[in-house]
């Protein structure tokens, strides 16, 4: 897990977003156990709040629970949660590209056709 100290946002969304996406692609599995609050906050040299923060956020976006005394653990996740959280994802990259092209003076013609083109790019 990689940490940008130096990000503008901040450290418990990046944790968050790092393991929301591989939950989500599939490489945390169902049952899986999410490194131990401490063990994290210690290998990232950060604080046990600021970890037990993102792992709050996860927990309140159903994507884990916390089992008392033993930690955080990835929950099942079924097809329309899944696509609903990657629309979410894409939805919010798409209004930073909208925004980020009315900036530049970019229209929605020029827009779908960079779409166009990444989209075959494999």
């Amino acid at each position: 897990m990689k940490i940008y100290k130096n990000s503008n946002e901040p450290i418990y969304k990046q944790i968050s977003a790092q393991l929301r996406e591989k939950i989500l692609i599939g490489e945390l599995k169902e049952g899986e156990c999410l490194p131990s609050i401490r063990g994290l906050a210690q290998d990232l040299k950060i604080s046990v709040i600021t970890t037990m923060k993102a792992y709050d956020e996860l927990a309140a976006e159903g994507l884990v629970n916390a089992v008392a005394g033993k930690g955080y653990y990835v929950n099942a996740q079924n097809s329309e949660m899944l696509k609903e959280q990657h629309l979410r994802q894409l939805e919010n990259a798409l209004m930073i590209a909208i925004d980020s092209a009315r900036i530049a003076g970019i229209d929605k013609n020029e827009v779908i056709n960079i779409l166009s083109a990444l989209w075959t790019v494999e």
